[in-house]
């Protein structure tokens, strides 16, 4: 998603005639030969068509009326929108080598601190640096270490849950944390008041909202960066300002904790001590830095994004109770009355993997991903697209696409079933729900396996229903931004029986894998 094209109503009353001389001279730099595309206006271009809130929805609207592939202006920038699986490979995939770059972020990156992460970095040997040592640390073999991190903190979940069932989203949030914390960096995370769980909400909540689009006028107009915080409407330096500091505290204090216990000798593996030591001696310090970020961006990453699927999983389960029990069923089958399942089940539970593949699909935790940009100019089904062009792949149209998933907007995992086993024939979620390309999050394996270990976990012990006092019927609400969360819901959770009871309680010995 992109952090600066779009622009709502009340913040063009800020700029005025600043916003009219930046219009200007931007100047309508592009060219664009379209069939069809929303009508723009002289200079403004389609400024006041770009919707403010839920922007994939509005998109996906305009998919139906022009074609899966719009092109609009906003002051000058051509943005280039794509609404199906076929426009995203053909042009994230198959021209990789000229659409993998980012588009400048001046108020996440510049201002806040968040330039650490790769996966907001410009394309080139600095992004393909930190790229590299990240998959390294996370990718399908290396993930399959943390699985008894995994497994560990699924079950401190279940007896959070049997305290304090009405406080669900938090403690998804703490286990998820907790989860990161220790397959990055052997940090045990506090039942409460915790300091890495509080830094990381913080940190992230700024994100997402400076991630909302046209949420600070500095992404639009790049040199109010510039401007000191005691000029009347500079109020986003001081919350950036804050905002940077909760990032600095996010990427150095965990870190600093790691190295410190290996100058004691009393440092145990994760993936920062193996990042730590496989660097080269030659630039040392250069590629500790590299380490360093790429760790915050897990911890980052792995303490946002996939607690929004969990909780989406839990409206579902409460909505779709036909599924619930389908899914424990299997699992009582494949697992039985004696124990927990865990990650050697998952080859025999078809059904629940089909959970989290629906999970993934239904609600989109990133609507619209993170914005490509185009670095030349390129002719593409007779379509010309000039250089710095903004890219859009929408998700959120490729996950409901009727044709791939009949009633996309029913919550049906049994689409992903054919003859009691996964159907490798139906589209699967990944190819659109961790982005496009070469940008695709490299921390995908870790973070299905963070969803499935929820999944099975929760299912084997206990119940969700609406709550007693849910009036009507369960709606679900997704909130709009970079990150799409679902809106507080209630819903009742109770242990299965008197045995799920014993074993949330004191879980069996289980080796985690």
């Amino acid at each position: 998603m992109s952090m600066f094209l779009f622009l709502p109503i009340p913040a063009m009353e800020v700029i005025g005639l600043v916003g009219l001389v930046s219009a200007i001279f931007l100047g309508l730099v592009a060219v664009w030969y379209v069939r069809s595309s929303p009508k723009p206006l002289p200079i403004v271009g389609n400024l006041f068509d770009m919707p403010s809130e839920y922007p994939w929805l509005v998109y996906d609207q305009w998919f139906k009326t022009y074609g899966d592939i719009i092109h609009i202006n906003v002051l000058g920038q051509p943005i280039i929108i794509l609404g199906s699986l076929k426009r995203t490979s053909d042009i994230f995939d198959k021209r990789s080598s000229s659409y993998s770059d980012r588009v400048r972020m001046p108020m996440i990156n510049e201002l806040m601190g968040w330039d650490f992460s790769f996966g907001f970095m410009r394309y080139g040997s600095r992004w393909k640096q930190h790229r590299r040592m990240f998959n390294s640390n996370f990718n399908p073999a290396a993930s399959a270490e943390y699985k008894p991190a995994h497994i560990k903190e699924a079950r401190a979940l279940l007896g959070r849950l049997l305290v304090d069932g009405q406080g669900f989203m938090h403690h998804l949030r703490h286990t998820f944390v907790a989860t990161i914390m220790r397959a990055v960096y052997d940090i045990d995370v506090a039942e409460s008041d915790d300091l890495y769980i509080s830094t990381a909400e913080a940190a992230l909540a700024g994100l997402a909202i400076a991630g909302n689009p046209g949420a600070f006028l500095v992404d639009l107009i790049p040199f109010l960066k510039y401007v000191p915080t005691w000029v009347p409407g500079a109020g986003f330096q001081k919350l950036a300002a804050h905002w940077k500091r909760l990032t600095s505290q996010l990427v150095e204090i965990p870190f600093q904790v790691v190295k410190g216990r290996m100058n004691e000798g009393t440092a145990r593996p994760c993936a920062t001590v193996r990042m730590l030591e496989n660097l080269p001696e030659d630039n040392y310090s250069e590629y500790e830095v590299v380490a360093k970020n790429c760790a915050a961006a897990a911890y980052g990453g792995g303490a946002d994004t996939i607690v929004s699927s969990a909780q989406t999983f839990f409206f579902a389960m409460a909505k779709y109770p036909e599924v619930q029990k389908r899914a424990q069923a299997e699992l009582d089958a494949i697992v039985g009355c004696d124990r927990l399942p865990d990650f050697d089940d998952r080859p025999s539970l078809p059904y629940v993997n089909a959970i989290v593949k629906e999970t993934m699909r239904w609600q989109n935790v990133t609507p619209l991903g993170i914005s490509h940009t185009c670095t030349q100019d390129d002719t593409y089904d007779g379509y010309f697209i000039p250089k710095g062009s903004i890219i859009i792949g929408n998700t959120w149209s490729i996950m409901h696409d009727p044709k791939a998933y009949p009633e996309p907007d029913e919550f049906k995992p049994e689409r992903f079933i054919k003859d009691g086993v996964l159907d490798p024939t139906v589209r699967d979620p990944n190819v659109a729900a961790f982005g496009f390309g070469r940008r695709i999050c490299p921390g995908r394996y870790f973070s299905d396996n963070s969803l499935y270990s929820i999944v099975c976990s929760v299912l084997s012990v206990y119940d969700i229903t609406p709550a007693s006092d849910e009036k009507g019927e369960l709606k679900l609400e997704m909130t709009s931004g970079l990150i799409s969360y679902p809106r507080p819901f209630d819903v009742s959770i109770t242990p299965r029986s008197d045995a799920a009871r014993s074993f949330i309680i004191e879980p069996p010995n289980s080796s985690g894998n």
